[in-house]
């Protein structure tokens, strides 16, 4: 070969390297190591301005409890992901839970990658109105949504103490409900993963409570409804529970006006909070529907969906 030729070769080898090298730097993940901060794992790519924050909305809220067709409804609503529920609990003795059964566990997780949705945790919505600190199979209801998410690689849980275990109105079940959430801290631990639980406690008696529990495996899903109802200082209450607490946060209010129109909740100040705090994770919709049009489900989450991303993601 001539030395021309070599000369091109060396050129055409060392482009060559340098693409694939450049491309393999951009591949999300392909590098990655294991967060310590678990609201900071990601399984899709977006871009790095979207990383520290990410919106997402209520299988259960968008009226498609646990069906396929929230991924597509989630994508029309212009959300990032999307928290599916363990389904109805009643008097059962653990949820009517669909992705127990393989097949439908797959068909949701090919939907989910098909359209790009992610789903960013799964939510044990049941105990809003029934007693965590009472019912008799609560391990076996607990047991089972941690290994749902162990099968579908789901890395939090959404757990509301609700209104049987308000531990303002109830202090007296205290003391089961620090038991119980002993135990499944524990196993969620063992699992790698994260219970997250939403309480009617103010910030300092919440951590109170997460000390005595005292597992990393159980953290605050931070609910600003509920500190705006109590009257209590939404920012200062994000300051006091801390990044490291927080593990998702259902980013809305109760329901009558849509969260552009909100008066007494400035989404702005919320996001300078959380950046001051060096928060990044899932902001979910939960509620903050228009009382005037509350059913129009594309109207309210797509207007909260477009507002939160216009504050957290432009």
């Amino acid at each position: 070969m001539d030395s021309n030729r070599q000369r091109l070769s060396r050129r055409a080898f060392l482009n060559s390297t340098a693409i694939a090298a450049a491309s393999l730097i951009g591949t999300p993940g392909l590098f990655a190591v294991e967060e310590t901060n678990i609201t900071k794992r990601s399984s899709s790519p977006s871009s790095k301005e979207n990383d520290q924050y990410k919106i997402a909305v209520c299988d259960w809220m968008i009226l498609k409890r646990q069906k396929l067709g929230a991924f597509q409804l989630t994508r029309e609503i212009g959300a990032d992901g999307v928290e599916v529920d363990m389904g109805g609990l009643g008097e059962r003795e653990t949820f009517d839970n669909q992705l127990a059964n393989e097949q439908v566990r797959q068909q949701f997780l090919d939907k989910a990658r098909a359209l790009n949705v992610e789903i960013c945790s799964l939510a044990m919505s049941g105990f809003y109105a029934q007693s965590f600190a009472e019912r008799p199979t609560v391990p076996r209801m607990v047991q089972d949504c941690l290994d749902t998410m162990k099968a579908m690689g789901i890395k939090v849980a959404f757990l509301p103490l609700g209104v049987r275990g308000d531990l303002v109105k109830h202090p007296e079940l205290r003391p089961a409900i620090v038991e119980r959430l002993k135990d499944a801290g524990a196993k969620a631990e063992a699992a790698g993963v994260v219970i997250g639980i939403e309480t009617a406690l103010d910030a300092s008696s919440e951590v109170k409570l997460l000390e005595d529990i005292g597992s990393k495996a159980v953290r605050c899903y931070f609910n600003f409804a509920n500190a705006l109802q109590a009257g209590r200082d939404l920012y200062a209450e994000v300051r006091i529970l801390g990044k490291e607490r927080i593990c998702q946060i259902h980013c809305t209010d109760e329901d009558g006006v849509l969260l552009e129109n909100n008066k007494r909740l400035d989404m702005h100040k919320v996001k300078q909070t959380l950046d001051e705090i060096g928060w990044s994770g899932w902001l979910v919709i939960e509620r903050s529907r228009d009382a005037r049009d509350a059913r129009n489900v594309k109207r309210n989450f797509g207007a909260n969906a477009r507002f939160l991303k216009s504050v957290f993601q432009k």
